[in-house]
């Protein structure tokens, strides 16, 4: 067994704890059973969750026992949002995103062996509880004024829209969850993001209060920042989804390319299972070779792999090398591709017009005249084959699945034209 809260610290995944000393304790004494909650609040988990999944699995390998929980329950709350109250979604939806969730969680953790992982859901325990045995038997534990007092429910008491007795309640409904856990499986750790720090808190206040003699603990991770100030997680198309679905997989590959270089070590600590040495060497080869990008294509091949499998992994890379032109872009199959186009500037068009025509077209030039100057240049190319001819049209037989161009201007500057009429 490693020291797990050692390895944690080194990698920047532990920013609260109920007592470090205690925690490093419990592990040394081993193993521990600790959980982990997801909401199913949406059809898919994203790069936020990620985080809390891989910090569960590297607990696990630690030699300790992951428990799981998808909030059947919970989802139907929802924990209190920063500035309003959130769409209440139907049963039967939740039941539904419950099993998307479980089955994107599943592959992330070892289900077998000693320490194998166990999948819970917090409906169990709360669908036959009538109102009163909850007030009775959990209610009474919880103190108002420390309720009001928890972060995330002290900023909704401050803004306009207030807070609803509904979402007020959502810690009363995860303490119990804490509860149940160390009740029914010996569970003594919590893990979650920071941001969850009162929820998860209220999980150990209610064992402390409903069983004195118990010893458990909760550890948050931190809230990730980007040195350019956007928010972690997020695209100009939006939220980058584990759902290939929702974020394809070429989308989720180039979010980690595209890493800032002062952002990559810090990825590399909190989502790789590469060793300290091997992190150590990919960020000495980004200070000394930033352009090579090493560190940033080796996170992505491997969360990549992690979350969609190796054949997609293989796809994807396969197509960013064929748009730049190190490989058959024909090659290509017609799903990876789109989705790879769907990432750089495109029109769509019903007939196939002048290459210089469709330069302008797309903007990858000012102009029609700047078009003629590049393909003079010798700067544009249709399909990675560089165009000779002022004058040249493709045709219908250069349509790659007989549908798209692939048009470029230098080495770096992409688009693509659809036909749809042709």
């Amino acid at each position: 067994m490693t020291d797990i809260v050692d390895e944690l610290k080194w990698r920047g995944l532990i920013a609260l704890s109920t007592d470090e000393d205690a925690l490093h304790k419990a592990f040394a004494d081993g193993p521990v059973t600790f959980y982990c909650g997801f909401d199913p609040t949406a059809p898919s988990l994203h790069l936020g969750n990620l985080v809390q999944i891989l910090t569960m699995r590297r607990i696990q390998e630690a030699g300790n026992r992951p428990l799981a929980l998808v909030g059947g329950a919970t989802g139907l709350i929802g924990d209190p949002k920063p500035t309003a109250e959130r769409t209440l979604n139907a049963p039967e939806v939740v039941a539904g995103w419950v099993e998307r969730l479980r089955a994107q969680i599943e592959p992330l953790l070892h289900f077998d062996g000693p320490n194998a992982a166990v999948m819970v859901n917090n409906l169990d325990w709360t669908q036959g509880l009538s109102a009163i045995e909850f007030l009775r038997d959990i209610g009474k534990y919880f103190r108002v004024n420390k309720m009001i007092a928890k972060e995330a429910v002290s900023r909704r008491l401050n803004s306009d829209a207030g807070i609803s007795y509904t979402e007020f309640s959502y810690q009363i409904l995860q303490g119990m969850d804490f509860l149940e856990l160390y009740r029914r499986h010996g569970c003594t750790l919590q893990t979650g993001g920071s941001d969850q720090w009162g929820n998860l808190t209220s999980g150990t206040d209610l064992i402390h209060r409903v069983e004195p003699e118990a010893v458990v603990h909760a550890l948050g991770t931190p809230l990730i920042t980007k040195a350019d100030g956007t928010k972690f997680g997020k695209t100009e198309s939006g939220t980058v989804w584990l759902d290939p679905e929702m974020t394809t997989p070429y989308a989720f590959y180039q979010f980690w390319v595209n890493a800032d270089d002062r952002d990559v070590s810090k990825f590399l600590r909190i989502f790789s299972f590469r060793s300290r040495e091997e992190i150590e060497d990919l960020e000495r080869q980004t200070q000394e070779r930033p352009q090579a990008r090493a560190a940033q294509r080796a996170l992505a091949e491997e969360l990549t792999t992690l979350v969609h499998g190796a054949g997609q992994t293989a796809a994807v890379i396969a197509a960013s090398r064929a748009l730049f032109g190190q490989g058959e872009l024909a090659e290509l199959d017609e799903r990876t591709l789109a989705a790879a186009l769907s990432e750089v500037p495109n029109v769509q068009v019903t007939e196939l017009a002048a290459v210089t025509d469709l330069l302008a077209e797309v903007g990858l030039v000012a102009s029609k005249s700047a078009a003629r100057r590049t393909v003079k240049e010798g700067g544009a190319y249709v399909n990675n084959v560089k165009v000779t001819s002022e004058d040249a049209v493709p045709s219908a037989g250069d349509l790659i699945h007989g549908r798209w161009l692939v048009l470029r201007r230098g080495k770096k500057n992409l688009a693509a034209v659809e036909v749809t009429g042709a």
